[in-house]
């Protein structure tokens, strides 16, 4: 009777819906079916009827003389992703001359060691590394095999012995052997030829053109463990288990020491559960896309920022959404920053981890104007050229024991005298003497005069940009301490724009340091997430372009611009690096590297100037040039990747001497 009685009312029209030509009882029709049932049978029955939610394709039996059961939930909504990482990841503290050559495969081999099951490491008697792709193209100039030996003795890229990294290979190669540096400070010695077990393939891994694979072997031969990282710049690091999870978005070695949500872009908040209710909007859900230019007023903003451990409470995936945020909630770049870097610190922490940073950069410019080594390391003997720009600036930062005093114009006597070097030719014209060293090329006596040669600084503000960028790379170049901002071969941008923020525009220096990192920051962070970082994917306009960009919006942003003025100086700094290419003499992070920050930094004052002037009224929108710096990786032909295939890298012959970069 109950199979005939479901039956009947099945094919009754009864609140009917229809999908296409095929009746569908709607979910009340369906338990009203199931209560005429219950009433057929009477109260207490112990019979069941099958019960199929139009929703699933499994089924339930239903006890009769019981309530039914409540609704199932709702399919779960994927949450949005996002570009929002820590500051902190993003700018890190290493070692040169390059994030992803060096410092990348540094971290790479320490989490590999620290990986290894502690079941396996009495077993383990030999290793073996591949450096496959732009590694194996230009990484002996980048000291990438360098960096692998003190990652996998258990060395960071923050806190090694910067000295280390020029001895560590022939140091190995002397014993045949490596101290793995395990979790816990253990230590196990294993097999290592530098000739043998270190390989170089120029074939990429398919994942990404900076890959590195190490495997281990017990005495017999036989292979315990393998696994393949991949380099993505920056300093960041997949591996092939995780692939684009896990280091992509954090520096830490260990998953553990990091929160969940700097693990990925959904910042640990897991997809709904089928019990669980959906999740509340992210904040970046609720800005209206009517907003006007004109900023909330204070009072019409919430003054405490709800602030949830580990979680940052204003997510963006784009410029516009960033934009919103910063209108919605009345708050510049740099504070939309701030708050979220609260879900993972303290204020105090913060305000101290951004000033660290800004030490080491300053630090590193010292460094690099007060060098005394005439050459930089790596066989193109590519003389230091800082410590003589600084020394041709009238004023300097720093007391050095061997400064020059400044420079000043000749007398008009001295001038005179200097026209000893002057011989009349066999025409009876004048030039002056090669063979004197004051000498010039030129007649003096022409219809177009000689122009008289400047000695001292003529554009005082690019030769300090100039001066304090070279200073950085070539510390950089020379295997020295740097900010990877955000990454090592565009590491002088960020420092000297800062630095000329702070000692000639600034009022009050810690606040602009902070508002100009965290500002950039959230530009890199845009740039990691809708296109790249890292010069084997886009060239040199992935790391010189975007640290131009990053920069440009810091500046802006210590004018006091508005926020889309900000966003409109990021995106000329970019607009004009598209399609940079990387094609470095050598392989070596020198030619054409070292100018070429300097060139960043003056663009990025002048995208910033153009921004100013314009007052956010702009053709081409910072996530347009962003997408453009996409596909422009994309097209762009592997040879002008960092692989020294072609570009200078081919043209100039070397070895060479050269007094320019």
């Amino acid at each position: 009777m109950v199979h005939r009685l479901a039956r009947s009312i099945s094919r009754s029209s009864l609140q009917c819906q229809t999908t296409g030509s095929r009746p569908r009882l709607s979910e009340a029709a369906r338990w009203q079916t199931i209560q005429r049932l219950h009433a057929a049978q009477g109260q207490g029955s112990n019979r069941f009827v099958r019960y199929q939610s139009s929703s699933t394709t499994s089924s339930t039996l239903i006890p009769l003389g019981l309530p039914p059961p409540p609704p199932p939930p709702p399919p779960a909504t994927p949450l949005p992703l996002h570009a929002v990482i820590s500051t902190f990841d993003l700018f890190s503290i290493g070692i040169g001359p390059s994030s992803s050559h060096t410092v990348g495969p540094m971290r790479a081999a320490k989490i590999f060691t620290h990986s290894l099951p502690a079941h396996l490491i009495p077993h383990i008697h030999s290793l073996k590394c591949s450096l496959h792709g732009s590694l194996a193209a230009t990484g002996m100039g980048h000291m990438t095999p360098h960096a692998v030996l003190l990652g996998l003795m258990g060395e960071d890229p923050e806190s090694v012995d910067t000295t280390r990294l020029g001895k560590v290979l022939d140091e190995v190669r002397a014993v045949g052997e490596v101290d793995l540096g395990l979790v816990q400070g253990q230590t196990k010695r294993v097999k290592f030829s530098i000739e043998k077990d270190l390989t170089w393939h120029l074939q990429p891994l398919p994942a990404h053109p900076n890959g590195l694979r190490f495997t281990v072997f017990n005495e017999s031969g036989d292979m315990l463990a393998t696994n393949e990282y991949f380099s993505v710049g920056g300093g960041f690091v997949v591996n092939k288990e995780t692939q684009t999870a896990e280091n992509l978005y954090y520096m830490d070695i260990h998953p553990s020491n990091a929160e969940p949500s700097r693990r990925d872009q959904t910042h640990g908040q897991a997809a709904p559960s089928p019990t669980s209710p959906p999740p509340a909007p992210l904040p970046l859900l609720l800005a209206s896309p009517n907003a006007t230019d004109t900023p909330a007023s204070p009072q019409e903003v919430d003054p405490a920022v709800p602030i949830v451990p580990g979680q940052p409470p204003y997510l963006f995936a784009t410029a516009a959404q960033l934009l919103e945020i910063c209108r919605e909630q009345n708050m510049t770049i740099a504070q939309v920053v701030w708050e979220n870097e609260r879900a993972f610190r303290t204020e105090s922490e913060i305000r101290e981890n951004t000033m660290k940073l800004w030490d080491v950069m300053d630090e590193c410019i010292r460094n690099g104007v007060t060098s005394t080594e005439e050459h930089l390391p790596g066989g193109l003997n590519v003389r230091r050229r800082a410590p003589g720009l600084y020394k041709r600036l009238q004023k300097g930062f720093y007391s050095s024991p061997d400064m020059e005093p400044p420079i000043r114009r000749p007398s008009s006597n001295e001038r005179h005298e200097s026209n000893a070097g002057v011989k009349k030719s066999t025409d009876g014209s004048t030039a002056l003497s090669p063979f004197k060293r004051n000498g010039r090329i030129g007649r003096r006596d022409h219809a177009v005069a000689l122009v008289p040669k400047r000695t001292t600084p003529v554009f005082p503000g690019i030769e300090y940009l100039s001066c304090m960028a070279i200073a950085v790379n070539e510390v950089n170049a020379a295997g020295g301490r740097v900010v990877t901002a955000p990454t090592n071969g565009a590491a002088g941008v960020i420092p000297a724009t800062l630095k000329y923020v702070t000692e000639f525009i600034s009022q009050d220096p810690e606040r602009d340091t902070m508002t100009f990192l965290l500002t950039a920051s959230a530009i890199g962070m845009l740039f990691k997430r809708g296109a790249t970082i890292s010069a084997a994917e886009g060239g040199c306009m992935a790391e010189v372009g975007v640290a131009c960009s990053m920069a440009a919006s810091g500046i802006a942003a210590c004018l006091g611009a508005e926020p889309e003025v900000v966003l409109q100086a990021a995106e000329i700094g970019i607009e004009h690096n598209l399609g940079l290419t990387c094609d470095p003499l050598g392989g070596l992070v020198q030619i054409p590297c070292i100018e070429r920050n300097s060139l960043g930094a003056v663009k990025a004052v002048t995208a910033a100037q153009l921004a100013m002037a314009g007052g956010g009224q702009h053709t081409v929108s910072l996530d347009d040039a962003i997408e453009a710096c996409r596909t422009t990786a994309q097209d762009m032909h592997v040879h002008y990747k960092e692989t020294s295939l072609a570009g200078l890298a081919t043209t100039v012959k070397i070895p060479l001497s050269s007094p320019a970069c």
